[in-house]
């Protein structure tokens, strides 16, 4: 089989690799039909990455079941699945308690899309191994398109923890939003749906704020500090002078969720933190835990996450058509 490989700067190659085979009866096989790269992944194209090339790359996509062990109940060959970036045993301590990202049956970090905790190849290859089918897996509900869920493995379901406990907690909370890519987007469109009374998405670039104006959100290029603006602000721009922004816009006991990855040292505002008392919280996701509720939502109607997809391109064009800057490709082949 193929796995497409990050081999330096804006360059990513085919490289055969050997088919995976079940290793156990918990496992299963899957084939990518959908995928798409995180907001990471344009960080690691454009060389911002800690991680020495190559390894290969990818983490969200929606795959159809190839072969599964006979523990596995869940799923079956020819179902569509999303499958979750971290890998996960669901049996854990840590696991039981939604901590899937720190999963203690895995080296730590184990994930897809780069060697972290491991080897486990990337998602936007031919075939991917799942060492714990019947944890990790999530059916796709009925109804809902592949390339618009592409992302449910991460930044879609990520997206919706972000946003959707604080409004269950604060109804009609404001909500500052300060993003670079899909998960602002994403981010701006749930807020919306689940009642948020303001949500201003800051951006430098034109055609996203027009995205994010189309899912109701005011927009502004850049912002000056609004000190008890907010209730909620979302960093998503892995960029240490964005997280301050936003933490100088919280309202009293306001809350910042940052889910930018910062390879970047910086300072943060801490006296006016303390002043104003607010909660920060700086995290990779327990995505696992998540994906059905997000799911759900997106089969409700209220939101549109297909709208943040910016290109629909063939499989056999990710080499070339990866490294480009889009906001959200989505790179599909036939799902036979």
């Amino acid at each position: 089989m193929r796995e497409l490989t990050y081999v330096a700067r804006r360059t990513v190659e085919w490289r055969e690799a050997p088919d995976p085979e079940l290793r156990s009866d918990a496992e299963a096989i899957v084939a990518p039909v959908a995928a798409t790269p995180c907001d990471v992944d344009s960080a690691i194209l454009a060389g911002h990455g800690f991680i020495e090339p190559p390894f290969a790359l990818g983490h969200e996509c929606v795959a159809r079941v190839v072969e599964t062990g006979d523990a596995v109940t869940t799923v079956a060959p020819g179902d569509l699945v999303v499958v979750p970036w971290s890998i996960n045993c669901g049996a854990c301590d840590h696991c039981r308690a939604g901590l899937t990202a720190h999963c203690t049956a895995v080296p730590h970090m184990a994930m897809y899309g780069a060697p972290i905790g491991g080897t486990w190849g990337g998602l936007f290859s031919d075939l991917v191994r799942v060492p714990y089918a019947q944890a990790m897996l999530v059916p796709l509900p009925a109804g809902l398109d592949p390339v618009a869920m592409a992302s449910a493995s991460d930044n879609w379901s990520l997206s919706w923890r972000l946003v959707a406990p604080h409004l269950t907690n604060r109804p009609g909370a404001r909500v500052l939003v300060v993003a670079r890519g899909s998960i602002g987007l994403y981010v701006c469109d749930i807020a919306r749906a689940l009642g948020a009374s303001d949500v201003l998405y800051v951006d430098p670039d034109p055609a996203h704020r027009q995205l994010a104006e189309g899912f109701g959100a005011r927009t502004a290029e850049t912002v000056e500090p609004v000190p008890h603006g907010f209730d909620l602000a979302v960093e998503a721009t892995g960029r240490v002078d964005q997280l301050a922004l936003a933490v100088k816009c919280l309202a009293p006991e306001g809350v910042c969720e940052s889910a930018g990855n910062h390879f970047r040292p910086g300072e943060l505002p801490l006296l006016d933190m303390y002043l104003t008392g607010v909660t920060l919280r700086v995290a990779r996701d327990n995505v696992r835990a998540h994906i059905p509720d997000a799911l759900d939502l997106a089969r409700s109607g209220k939101v549109d996450p297909a709208r943040v997809v910016s290109h629909v391109l063939d499989w056999e064009h990710l080499p070339e058509a990866l490294p480009e800057k889009h906001l959200k490709p989505v790179f599909v082949r036939a799902a036979g």
